[in-house]
């Protein structure tokens, strides 16, 4: 753990700065820049000195925008010495995923074929970071057109690298972002999530991550001028991963709202009704009673203890509402929209890249029109489901990921590989189809390797899921940034077998 507040000196009123600044928090980094005690060109400055030390073994920044970032450090400067009020976010570096758009910047999707799709304007969500003072420092590496699998390899841009070991994958598909967070590369990254994909990368990074409930933030995944089909509609949300839930929390409140670009964000309050005194949290160590690691549920159980320790009453349950029928209507509307669309994706992905989707359109198979309206409505009875049992928990503490971080490309090598990784992940698709908000945040260090838990809210209530995660975060501590390991070395114990 590290104080980044010790970690300068000040000389007549200001900060000596070297490149010790990739330490800070963003919020740190904000106030600092806000009163003039730092500039935000000297922010910039040493996370670009950052990305040029750990990027070359890490490989999570695709493509660094350092003349760019430096001009709207220099403008920022500019207008707070004017008098300017800068904004809550200023001068704070992020990366954004290679599949969300930066004004003038390729948005590349990791693939040959996007190499030259520049994009026109800043997607809804970078345009909301930059409002708020936040400036983009590169893009961020994923899987091929995110559908490549969960490890983030792509033809592009090669293999992004787990910083606290080279062996185990950091996650995805915003893995990227998540590494180059935890490194000390950015204090925040913009990715999206439609079934793991934020809190997954948090959980294996040792870093937190929010996964907004569907309407929440403003967003446009369209490739080319067709929105997505329906389940592509409601599924996947963009949101921030940070190294402390203080930085999500400014980061929420900086990206959410309502935006003519994306008519299905809402202007819902950012916080709802205060939970009472002792409001109620359901545990579920193992959804689905499918398995989880000892070291999983260990992370849990600590988690469960600072929400005690915090005055939450924490209550274990058998499980969360019909999670077989869950996770098996998403799979079928989700892999029924594929199918239409696969002849035509399939010939721009390298041959490497099929084989995740094709194990997943065997594993479910699309279902014709009849079946896939009955699963809308399906849908809509989970909601239900899950809105009843919010009417007595507050929030749902789980495992992000029933696993230990696992080796890279385990779900694209096999059947039994894939099988394994889509049954980890269960808690995240579940709540990712059903469109509820959670935090993913650190629940401890097992054999050198972080697990993460998540606490899952009601919709719109993401308040009450960072004010958890903060309580989880007060006992489990903030354990990134990290030096990235650069060869790599085997647990010392335990493995990453998942056990019955």
């Amino acid at each position: 753990m590290y104080d980044p507040m010790h970690s300068h000196r000040k000389t007549e009123g200001r900060v000596t700065v070297g490149t010790e600044l990739w330490k800070w928090t963003a919020a740190e980094l904000a106030a600092a820049v806000a009163c003039g005690e730092i500039s935000a060109a000297e922010v910039v400055e040493s996370h670009l000195a950052r990305i040029a030390e750990v990027n070359p073994v890490v490989n999570a920044v695709t493509q660094t925008l350092a003349d760019t970032a430096r001009r709207d450090a220099e403008d920022l400067d500019r207008r707070r010495a004017a008098g300017e009020r800068p904004g809550p976010l200023a001068g704070v570096p992020f990366t954004v995923k290679e599949n969300i758009g930066i004004g003038g910047v390729p948005t590349t999707h990791g693939l040959a074929h996007f190499r030259g799709m520049r994009a026109g304007e800043d997607a809804p969500p970078v345009a909301r970071l930059r409002a708020a003072g936040a400036i983009p420092v590169g893009h961020s590496n994923m899987p091929d057109l995110t559908v490549g699998g969960m490890h983030p390899r792509s033809e592009l841009f090669g293999e992004t690298r787990n910083p606290w070991h080279p062996g185990r994958t950091p996650g995805g598909s915003s893995g990227g972002d998540g590494a180059a967070v935890a490194s000390g590369m950015a204090p925040l990254g913009l990715g999206n999530d439609s079934g793991g994909s934020i809190r997954i990368p948090a959980a294996f990074c040792g870093t937190a991550g929010l996964k907004p409930t569907y309407g929440r933030f403003p967003s446009d995944h369209r490739i080319g001028p067709d929105d997505p089909a329906l389940a592509s509609q409601f599924v996947p949300v963009d949101g921030p991963l940070a190294r402390t839930v203080g930085d999500l929390r400014l980061a929420y409140e900086a990206l959410a709202g309502t935006d003519p670009r994306d008519p299905r964000a809402v202007p819902v309050p950012l916080y709802g009704p205060e939970a009472g005194t002792r409001p109620r949290v359901a545990v579920v160590a193992d959804p689905g009673g499918q398995g989880v690691h000892p070291g999983v549920r260990a992370a849990v159980a600590a988690a469960a203890d600072a929400l005690r320790d915090a005055g939450y009453e924490v209550e274990e349950i058998p499980d969360v509402p019909r999670m077989a029928e869950t996770l098996a209507a998403y799979g079928h509307m989700v892999m029924t929209e594929f199918a239409l669309a696969w002849p035509r994706i399939r010939t721009v992905l390298p041959e490497s890249s099929r084989a995740y989707i094709e194990m997943s359109m065997e594993r479910t198979p699309p279902v014709e029109l009849p079946e896939y309206l009955r699963l809308t409505g399906v849908r809509l009875g989970l909601q239900r489901d899950w809105a009843r049992l919010f009417q007595r928990y507050r929030l749902v503490l789980g495992p992000v990921f029933t696993e230990p971080p696992v080796e890279p490309g385990l779900e694209s090598g096999s059947t039994d590989g894939h099988e394994r990784v889509t049954r980890a992940m269960r808690l995240c698709t579940a709540t990712s189809f059903v469109g509820l908000p959670a935090v993913a945040v650190p629940g401890g260090v097992l054999d050198g390797l972080p697990q993460g838990v998540q606490l899952i809210g009601p919709m719109y209530r993401e308040d009450l899921c960072l004010a958890g995660a903060e309580a989880v975060e007060r006992r489990i501590g903030v354990l990134t940034p990290v030096e990235p390991r650069p060869t790599p070395v085997e647990p010392r114990s335990g493995g990453t077998a998942l056990l019955a």
